[in-house]
């Protein structure tokens, strides 16, 4: 049964699934495939287990090091629309980055993947930063940080136009000429969900304005709680809207914390790819804002484990509370990311959603 991700309650979602290694920069030989084969066995049981969507990350060249992190790495439209056809309830995002795809394509794939589903799809609209994908694709990469938002604000406007009018139209923008635009096919319920992944100035702005959910980076629920009331303010202030934050974490749930511990130190530490960490938070320092400079400072640790996002370690009890701390920060949800999805969700499934759902964060299923 379909479920919208727009409803409210707490919600849990897979990061990165489609990407080899998942979020872990690590060489250890039971890494995530993210293979086709994998990625379906996936959808299946978050589907049965009630997590509430799936969320790609889109790459075109890996992080180099000995396994190339994210060197092997799922087109995430086409994963997504086959996702959708595997699964009944759960929500399926596609993300795309505004750079390298023409809005009036985009309108139309993320229409037919929307209709296909039946109003499981969702969008995750990237700005860009990565600038030897740039290069890749023969494009320059604005030193101006503003004006890669600029960009992404009008081929958003433009989508959510063919998305809104009946008739034919042109467009005369700063980035997009147009002429003669035919506005169909349409979403199921005319528009799809929107994730924007974001934390500079410029990109919590974006997500304001524009989406459902905003994916920021923060170092724990005590400073989250304050980019959770800096975006929802704002997005309701300046917008007149509601926008539900999320954060990304990583997951290493055992029976005992000594366990989850070694586990860690085995994967993140012991067996880090730590020339693929450096290159990536290099990348992240030279062109992304998504980090600020205390955080790359401290963080190498953290990006072998997850690429920067929050540890949630330990017992289930521990895990469960955990989370807790994150709900009552005022966020909406948390990504999940594990080195084995498969056999890693199977007992979070099974031992952390029944905790939180006696302490009220999800309902009963």
């Amino acid at each position: 049964m379909t479920r919208s991700i727009l409803s409210g309650g707490f919600k849990l979602g897979l990061f990165a699934a489609n990407c080899s290694s998942g979020l872990a920069v690590t060489k250890i030989p039971e890494r995530w495939s993210g293979s086709w084969e994998d990625c379906v066995r996936l959808a299946h049981l978050a589907d049965e287990t009630g997590i509430d969507f799936m969320l790609p990350i889109a790459r075109w060249i890996g992080y180099g090091g000995d396994t190339n992190f994210h060197g092997s790495v799922l087109d995430p439209l086409t994963w997504a629309s086959g996702l959708l056809t595997e699964t009944e309830r759960l929500t399926v995002f596609a993300t795309i980055h505004t750079a390298y795809n023409h809005p009036i394509v985009a309108a139309k794939q993320f229409a037919t993947i929307d209709q296909l589903s039946h109003g499981r799809a969702g969008i995750n609209i990237v700005a860009g930063w990565n600038k030897p994908e740039y290069d890749t694709f023969g494009i320059g990469l604005p030193q101006d940080h503003d004006s890669r938002y600029e960009l992404a604000q009008e081929w958003w406007d433009v989508i959510k136009k063919i998305w809104a009018t009946e008739e034919i139209f042109d467009h005369n923008g700063r980035f997009y000429q147009l002429e003669h635009v035919e506005a169909l096919p349409k979403p199921h319920a005319g528009v799809l969900p929107v994730f924007n992944a974001g934390s500079s100035t410029q990109g919590r702005d974006f997500a304001a304005r524009n989406s459902d959910f905003a994916l920021t980076n923060v170092m724990g629920p005590e400073d989250g709680a304050e980019v959770v009331a800096k975006v929802t303010g704002a997005a309701r202030r300046t917008y007149g809207r509601d926008v539900g934050v999320f954060t990304l974490s990583h997951v290493v749930c055992r029976p005992t914390r000594a366990e989850a511990q070694e586990f860690l130190r085995y994967y993140a530490d012991e067996n880090a790819d730590w020339d693929a960490v450096d290159n990536l938070m290099e990348l992240q320092g030279l062109h992304a804002k998504s980090f600020t400079p205390e955080m790359l400072a401290t963080y190498r640790p953290r990006f072998a484990a997850g690429h920067g996002s929050v540890p949630l370690i330990g017992t289930p009890d521990e895990v469960a509370d955990e989370i807790e701390r994150y709900c009552k920060a005022g966020f909406s949800g948390l990504t999940l990311s594990f080195v084995d999805y498969i056999g890693e969700l199977e007992y979070f499934a099974a031992e952390v959603l029944p905790r939180l759902e006696a302490k009220g964060i999800r309902a009963v299923r």
